[in-house]
């Protein structure tokens, strides 16, 4: 008698595999932070002002995803909802560490930005992190929201529990300090090269 080989869609194996690390499989959730880790902590990284605040805010937000893993429902992806639990603990993170905010409101600041100037073509990714991680807090937040979380500054003003004008001031001022960190990089390459 023969067996037929079933092939397990990618869908049926994460379901085996969640079911897995709702049951406290240890293996299973190994398994799960092994897949997801390396993304989520990029994502922690742009968040963090160091690669040990990155690693903490990684390990909190596995733990809450643990805690947590009954409420997924199989709408989106995984990766997609995992990926929100990690930017929430970094914004938890940045509320606790900056009760209140020390950003200049500035309702009148217009927040026209040229895209064919923008920073973000001009970097690599390691480069863009590494300038992003010396923002000042505020402005580090606002700018991740807004250039990778896809936020409007409405969202982001709701979700820091902050004025909309402000969340576009620091939007303004990270996009400076960028431009500012990019045209030293220039310098910096540029005699490089001539010595």
């Amino acid at each position: 008698m023969s067996e037929t080989v079933r092939l397990i869609s990618a869908r049926e194996k994460e379901a085996i595999l969640l079911k897995g690390c709702m049951d406290g499989k240890r293996q299973a959730q190994n398994e799960l932070y092994s897949q997801f880790s390396p993304k989520m902590f990029h994502v922690c990284l742009r968040y963090s002002k160091s690669r040990e605040e990155a690693e903490d805010t990684l390990v909190e937000g596995f733990m809450k995803v643990f805690d947590h893993l009954k409420q997924f429902k199989n709408e989106g992806s995984l990766e997609g909802w995992i990926r929100r639990i990690m930017v929430n603990t970094a914004i938890e993170k940045y509320r606790k560490k900056t009760p209140v905010l020390t950003a200049i409101i500035n309702e009148e600041r217009n927040d026209v930005f040229a895209e064919k100037h923008g920073i973000l073509e001009e970097l690599s990714a390691r480069e863009l992190i590494d300038m992003v991680q010396k923002l000042p807090a505020a402005c580090q937040m606002v700018f991740n929201l807004y250039a990778f979380e896809g936020l409007k500054h409405k969202e982001i003003a709701e979700q820091l529990g902050i004025a909309e004008g402000t969340s576009k001031s620091n939007l303004s001022d990270a996009r400076a300090l960028l431009r500012k960190a990019v045209a030293c990089s220039r310098v910096i390459a540029k005699e490089v090269q001539v010595s």
